[in-house]
């Protein structure tokens, strides 16, 4: 018999149950992001917070792991099946958003659709043009023919999304911002995108991986370091990426907070306008235009080089929160070259390799770079400006949001800029194909090579390692490239910087190498 102190009993747990928080399985999650999205179009601009989203939505053939190992994806498996064949199995059942099923003829639209995007800053297409012939034996087996033996395509394939040849069919980049062409395999679905504020995404249940812990995950843009870290604070979001090095000892601290770090892949380097024989931003220190651009002497690309205190911007601006560097790759990837060291500090050297040039007296000119894009990017670029300054090269810095700098970049409007990439193939090709191969839009070279800077001998070097299967041979022919390529000064490299983010307590992250910021890898606790 049931008493009435039994009945208050068992009311009472009811009410603390209905009151509990839901599990975290069915919990949402909010996470700041650092640096703006310009499309969800998982093909217009190669660019990393664009890629970050499109890994939520859509997936690769292959992918990769935290510490950016290759692992399958849409593809259980891959095979050479002679020197100029490779051969993908296709995992099957794989459903995309609308239902449809995924089949190799999806793979044979995305790869037709990426060097046709219009307008594209940075295109894909350097990752699919060694594709010379796509023969599909059956709905779950396809293979790719290649003019000359190609070893990186299982590693070029994972910086591809798929998208589905019926959504996407016709579709424009306005389509896919708009959520009408966003139809993913994804382990979530596409909800809203609101330009430099946010974009919202729903759990998809009927994903045929590890279904993300969240059952909706809010990814907002927040540029601006402090309202990124108050937001945190204030429980706004459950985690942040690109947490300021102002913060940094103060997250570590607390015990609401967990910071957690890792060596990126990502480069920071200054692209100089090496190619033209007159130049937008630089002038005689009066003001007047120069004649002669004095980027193209390598004389004046050493100068610049020799007075920058790569170490000083490590302590004083990144607060130790990078690492100096001499060439594209942190040390323990594939390409890395112990030959390679940090520039030396020399302001008396660059003013010496000024005079030689022929510019006694130095000249004017104008940085450019992103003010939230990258840790510290517009105080980055005031500290070389002074820096450049001492040394006779009278500098002042035009910053801008990143998606304004990329679109004026990709038109060729600077002479010297402050930029990063990261290799979303953890090796060397990927930043000499897209920043120091001579450009070609045929070739799907120089993608991002937005000084134009080029050199046969790299080519021909870039050529032969890409065309290399034995690992050890191309990996010494891509530090040939390298070192041709960066002792020339076709890119002035200054520091891999550390990838950062923060948690509330509940939550936790594995830090990855390759900055993505991955809310089905955030996980409760």
């Amino acid at each position: 018999m049931t008493t009435k102190r039994s009945w208050a009993a068992i009311m009472t747990c009811c009410a603390a149950l209905c009151a509990a928080p839901a599990p975290a399985a069915a919990a949402d999650i909010s996470i700041g992001l650092g640096a703006d999205v310009t499309s969800i179009d998982p093909h217009f601009h190669n660019l990393t917070p664009n890629n970050n989203i499109a890994e939520h939505i859509f997936e690769t053939l292959v992918t990769k792991d935290a510490r950016s190992k290759l692992k399958p994806a849409l593809a259980e498996s891959w095979r050479t099946v002679d020197d100029l064949t490779w051969e993908f199995k296709l995992r099957k059942g794989v459903k995309f958003h609308d239902g449809s099923e995924f089949t190799a003829q999806d793979v044979v639209f995305t790869l037709e659709r990426v060097p046709n995007v219009p307008n594209s800053p940075s295109s894909f297409a350097t990752y699919s043009k060694q594709i010379t012939e796509k023969i599909v034996v059956d709905p779950y087996t396809i293979r790719f023919k290649t003019a000359t033996p190609y070893p990186l395509m299982a590693t070029d394939l994972s910086t591809i999304f798929i998208v589905s040849s019926r959504a996407a069919k016709g579709a424009t980049t306005a389509d896919f911002n708009s959520g009408k062409a966003a139809i993913g395999t994804g382990p979530f679905k596409f909800a809203r995108y609101a330009k430099g504020d946010r974009v919202e995404l729903a759990r998809n249940d009927a994903y045929w991986g590890a279904k993300p812990a969240w059952s909706k995950a809010t990814l907002r843009i927040i540029a601006s370091d402090p309202s990124r870290v108050a937001a945190l604070l204030a429980g706004d979001v459950q985690a942040i990426e690109n947490v300021p090095t102002s913060d940094i000892a103060r997250i570590a601290k607390s015990s609401d907070l967990t910071l957690y770090r890792t060596v990126s892949h990502r480069v920071m380097y200054l692209h100089m306008d090496s190619n033209r024989e007159q130049t937008p931003f630089v002038t005689d220190k009066a003001g007047k235009p120069l004649e002669k651009n004095p980027l193209k002497d390598v004389r004046v690309r050493r100068a610049i080089s020799k007075a920058i205190n790569r170490q000083a911007l490590v302590e004083r601006v990144m607060e130790g929160a990078s690492v100096t560097t001499g060439q594209l790759l942190p040390e323990g990837l594939f390409g890395y070259t112990a030959s390679l060291k940090p520039e030396a500090y020399d302001v008396a050297g660059a003013k010496k390799l000024l005079a030689d040039a022929g510019y006694p007296d130095g000249f004017s000119i104008t940085l450019h770079a992103p003010n939230n894009r990258y840790v510290n990017d517009e105080q980055i670029a005031q500290a070389i400006a002074q820096l450049l300054t001492r040394a006779g090269i009278t500098t002042k810095v035009d910053a801008m949001p990143s998606s304004v700098f990329f679109s004026r970049g990709s038109k060729l409007e600077f002479s010297l800029l402050l930029a990063g990439w990261g290799s979303d193939t953890a090796e060397a090709s990927s930043p000499l194909k897209a920043l120091l191969a001579t450009f070609s839009k045929e070739k799907g070279m120089g993608a991002a090579n937005r000084g134009r800077y080029s050199n046969a001998k790299m080519d021909q070097t870039l050529t032969q390692a890409l065309a290399t299967v034995d690992d050890a041979k191309r990996e010494r022919l891509l530090q040939q490239a390298t070192e041709i390529a960066v002792g020339d000064l076709g890119i002035i490299p200054l520091y891999h910087q550390h990838n950062l983010w923060a948690t509330r307590k509940g939550v936790s992250y594995a830090p990855r190498t390759d900055e993505r910021t991955l809310a089905h890898e955030f996980k409760p606790l």
